[in-house]
């Protein structure tokens, strides 16, 4: 197939952070790209270069598309006094231009030259395959679909919410059809009857699309290849088979990794245990046949100078090996459900209700007539933005106090905030983690490195310099090195790679503690096993 899009050898930085170095690749008409990488890593960049919106500070990017190219603004790019219809006005404006131009060739064919039947021809092919006759019944279906079909045209951008100003931008682009729709994190702000009619309504659409994502859901159902910015390399690759693909070659590579470590450690342990017994047997030497000293110094002269050969080859191979050394494979995410010290400080795990809360009130954000939480039980809550997920694992985990009611604890309780707040901005990755652990630094940074979420690199470098990504790494960390007898996770989800929110969702699988995590992932609660549970207007049904 042709290609649509080319990136050929393309650098870009952001200040003197390095984002992309010699990127190429190439997009294919028709095909449904996903770009994936940690927070920071890039995917912003790269999708703004490929939209055009950006230009690389060396290299090359070309996007070829006759029926238009289009970006999906988080709000519409029109003043706050203009209004909705105005909006879809500005959406639509170039199909309509194609629509009037088609009527003024239309009545000028009687007789027409041979480049104006050309021009009508093409210029009606393009508008067909756009949809263009179609357009304003695919705003009327765009705006129900997104759940504004009550939204007044009339109204004024300035008076929706963030929230229906991106839904309203998504309705535009779908509505206006481009050959290319470029679109970052297009799933924020909808629900999921709305998540579900943008997915039905991407696959349905002719031409190209390109979404920067988070959403695994999203992305097995839409994407039918993944690029993926890798922050450490700066570099994108690109997986085939959509978002399944990118799991398959991941556990392909886990299983390449596991491997050659093993042979590592095998051709290590092979060789040193070669040039060490060897060594000795040339040392001891052998005993003399016949009294014949003369025949014996030379035989032996031969044999000592063979064996001393191989024994300097094996410690070549084994310098070798030891200086390019196969680095061993991160364990698995795995949580502890004994506590260092049970309820009763006799180092069990605390048994019986570990949180309970009743008539309990928060202003306005939050009430929960009575709520139970005992050993080993599973909860997952979700909701609309606003829904008071938050307040209530706040309040769950004390760091929140309620206006009204009480709140009972017991136990040893892990809370994952949503967003990770900064306090000592100076302070050391290493430093943060191994605060209360009663380890030594080196078994701190032996412990930290062995979850794969930091690089030894990175054990120094000033917590206040982390990206948020990193942030919720080292926050997830601590959580790892801690015994609790109940989790608390706020969006675990958030800010995380995609490999690590697979790794992190079978560490929850397997966590025999009690659990209550907030969610919007629809990944994550498809995958749950225990209670879930829909939380509205700061109540929690029973």
């Amino acid at each position: 197939m042709p290609t649509q899009i080319s990136v050929r050898d393309v650098i870009k930085a952001r200040g003197d952070r390095l984002l992309l170095d010699g990127v190429s690749l190439t997009v294919r008409p028709g095909e449904r790209i996903g770009i994936v990488g940690e927070n920071g890593a890039g995917k912003s960049t790269l999708l703004d270069l490929l939209a055009g919106r950006d230009r690389p500070d060396q290299g090359a990017v070309t996007t070829v598309a006759e029926g238009g190219a289009e970006f999906l603004a988080q709000t519409p790019q029109l003043p706050a006094d203009r209004s909705v219809g105005d909006a879809i006005d500005a959406a639509l404006c170039e199909l309509r231009a194609m629509e009037r131009r088609l009527r003024e060739l239309e009545a000028a064919l009687d007789g027409a030259s041979a480049a104006t039947l050309a021009e009508y021809g093409d210029l009606l092919t393009s508008f067909e395959l756009r949809g263009g006759y179609e357009a304003d019944a695919r705003v009327d279906k765009a705006m129900h679909g997104l759940g504004l079909a009550h939204t007044d045209r009339t109204r004024l951008l300035g008076s929706l919410s963030g929230g229906e100003q991106a839904r309203l931008g998504l309705a535009c682009l779908i509505a206006a059809s481009p050959e290319v729709m470029f679109l970052d994190e297009p799933t924020n702000h909808l629900d999921e009857s709305a998540l579900d009619w943008l997915e039905a309504a991407l696959l349905a659409h002719r031409g190209t699309v390109v979404a920067v994502s988070h959403d695994r859901t999203f992305l097995e159902r839409v994407a039918t290849a993944i690029l993926e910015v890798d922050e450490a390399r700066r570099t994108v690759v690109r997986y085939g088979g959509g978002y399944q693909g990118l799991i398959a070659e991941r556990a392909a590579a886990r299983q390449r990794w596991e491997q050659a470590y093993a042979q590592w450690c095998e051709e290590t342990r092979r060789l040193e245990e070669f040039t060490v017994t060897t060594a000795h047997a040339v040392a001891g030497g052998r005993g003399m046949k016949d009294n014949n000293k003369m025949a014996y110094d030379r035989a032996g002269g031969r044999v000592q100078a063979s064996v001393a050969g191989r024994v300097r080859n094996a410690q070549e191979r084994l310098r070798r090996l030891h200086d390019d050394p196969v680095p061993k494979p991160p364990e698995p995410l795995r949580f502890t459900a004994r506590p260092l010290a049970g309820a009763d400080g006799d180092g069990r795990a605390a048994e019986g209700d570990l949180v309970t809360l009743r008539e309990v009130r928060v202003g306005n954000r939050l009430y929960v007539h009575d709520l139970t939480v005992p050993a080993g039980q599973r909860l997952l809550i979700h909701g609309g933005n606003g829904a008071g997920k938050s307040t209530l694992l706040r309040t769950m985990a004390g760091v929140l106090e309620p206006d009204e009611g009480t709140v009972t604890r017991r136990g040893r309780i892990g809370y994952l905030a949503q967003e990770i707040p900064v306090r000592r901005p100076t302070e050391r990755v290493l430093e943060t983690f191994g605060k209360g652990l009663p380890l030594t630094e080196g078994e701190q940074a032996e412990l930290l490195l062995s979850y794969g979420l930091f690089r030894a690199r990175d054990l120094h470098v000033p917590v206040g310099s982390l990206s948020a990504g990193q942030r919720r790494r080292l926050a997830l960390a601590r959580l790892l090195a801690r015994p609790a007898d109940l989790l608390l996770l706020d969006e675990p989800a958030n800010h995380l790679a995609l490999a690590l929110v697979e790794e992190l969702e079978e560490a929850l699988e397997r966590w025999t503690g009690a659990l209550v995590v907030v969610s919007h992932d629809r990944h994550l609660r498809r995958r749950f096993t225990g209670r879930i549970r829909r939380m509205e207007s700061g109540r929690l049904p029973a």
